[in-house]
């Protein structure tokens, strides 16, 4: 039994109820940054967190995955926008995980600090700690029972790609950063399930990798799978990435091969004659899908989908409604889903 938060109660909770459907979600903040109409940039206003904190309000998740967070950063106002975010849906716990420290620079991607050279993790015990640190990463928030925590970084690709880049006309030669991932163990109504948040490298290929290593890397944590995120990829490539992956893993390969002999002790236990042995068929790609289809960047016109909710374990019956409302914030749209677990 877990109690929902009325919208716009900042954490103030309402009678407690049953929670028939869980909101799970996605956005990439674009670090808060205020945008127009038409996509360009607007200034933050005095209290730079305001459009942020209002944007993650409107959402009302119970499950959030945000990717390009700052905290303590210039440009966004000295803002711990994880801790932003926490505040505004009323998370019970949530991780930050620093992908780097340091800070942006124009052109050259980032000025890093080379004494935090690798992944750092926040949570709610280190809200106003390491003020003088600022960082830039991913995180993921809960409103749920959390059983387990863990991180991991990515390093960046060896070169960089020309993007567009909100602001600026034609395109911008970017290099490429290092990315994180959080995972968490979760408590349904159902049972235990594992998310994952995520920011995957704009390279080709490189973020294919990723992808298919933190399949690996959540091996061992409990179905139903949830894996959430922008992944600078478009249609069914993340599902075949991810459901290759799974098909390759030894422990998915182990519980095949008991199956098939299990299945095959079976048909020569049944009575009467010998019946012709039949091929079995090949292992299909592991039932990976998408719980939302629809455009999400840029924001002010979606026509492409970079962020996802994909899944494993989760019968489809349980999937409600998703959408991709326009936030205040950032050139991507949010991704939100119901669902059931």
């Amino acid at each position: 039994m877990y109690t929902r938060y009325a919208r716009g109660s900042q954490a103030q909770r309402v009678p407690s109820c049953s929670v028939s459907q869980l909101r799970i979600a996605t956005f990439n903040l674009l670090h808060g940054q205020p945008l127009a109409a038409d996509g360009s940039p607007l200034p933050y206003p005095p209290e730079a967190a305001d459009p942020l904190a209002e944007a993650i309000t409107e959402l009302d998740a119970d499950v959030l995955a945000i990717q390009e967070v700052d905290r303590h950063q210039e440009r966004s106002g000295f803002v711990d926008q994880t801790a932003v975010a926490a505040k505004a849906m009323g998370a019970a716990d949530w991780r930050f995980a620093a992908a780097l420290h340091g800070r942006p620079a124009p052109l050259a991607g980032w000025v890093p600090d080379p004494s935090v050279p690798g992944l750092q993790v926040y949570g709610p015990g280190e809200v106003g700690t390491a003020t003088e640190l600022p960082s830039y990463g991913t995180a993921l928030l809960t409103r749920l029972p959390v059983h387990h925590w863990r991180a991991r970084r990515f390093a960046p690709a060896p070169f960089g790609l020309p993007l567009r880049v909100a602001g600026r006309r034609g395109l911008t030669p970017v290099p490429d950063e290092p990315r994180a991932a959080v995972a968490a163990v979760l408590q349904g109504e159902h049972g235990q399930f594992t998310v994952v948040a995520t920011h995957l490298s704009f390279v080709p290929g490189w973020n294919m990798a990723q992808l298919a290593a933190i399949r690996r890397w959540i091996a061992d944590l409990p179905k139903p799978y949830l894996v959430l995120g922008d992944f600078n990829l478009i249609g069914a490539v993340p599902r075949t990435v991810l459901g290759g992956a799974a098909a390759l893993d030894p422990e998915t390969r182990r519980d095949r091969v008991r199956d098939l002999r299990v299945a095959r002790r079976a048909r020569a236990a049944q009575p009467g004659p010998r019946r012709r042995r039949v091929r079995e068929p090949r292992p299909r790609l592991q039932g990976w899908y998408d719980l939302a289809k629809t455009p999400t960047y840029p924001s002010h016109r979606p026509a492409v989908q970079f962020d996802h909710v994909l899944a494993i374990g989760v019968p489809r019956a349980a999937v409600g409604p998703a959408a991709a409302p326009h936030a205040a914030v950032s050139d991507h749209r949010p991704l939100v889903v119901e669902v059931s677990l």
